[in-house]
């Protein structure tokens, strides 16, 4: 097991709840760094690449008669985790967010 993984092993063993260590003020910065933008525009080309393949797997299993539909729901699996991973910044910060407002109200009782 990598250090990275006995990391998270031991940072999430008693809880199920997404961790955030990050501040908000940190998030929106790192929203408009030109390292998110180089992080974006990477994984909108591997968006890209799979709307390529499955055209290519459609036009090919018409031709070749072949069964794709495991196929299709890989090129599916990974475009679902590319908007994950573009959307993680809005949802760190949601979670900062929600957190944040419990606080509140949790103070003001």
């Amino acid at each position: 097991m990598s250090n990275e993984e006995e990391y998270l092993e031991e940072e999430f063993e008693d809880t199920k709840e997404v961790v955030v260590n990050a501040t908000i003020d940190q998030i929106e910065e790192f929203k408009i760094s030109i390292l998110w933008q180089d992080i974006k525009r990477e994984l909108i080309m591997w968006k890209e690449m799979c709307k390529d393949e499955y055209g290519q797997v459609v036009g090919d299993s018409i031709t070749t008669g072949k069964d794709i539909s495991i196929h299709l729901g890989d090129i599916h699996g990974r475009e679902m985790t590319i908007d994950y991973l573009l959307s993680l910044p809005d949802v760190f910060l949601q979670i900062l967010k929600d957190k944040e407002e419990i606080e509140d109200e949790s103070r003001s009782e």
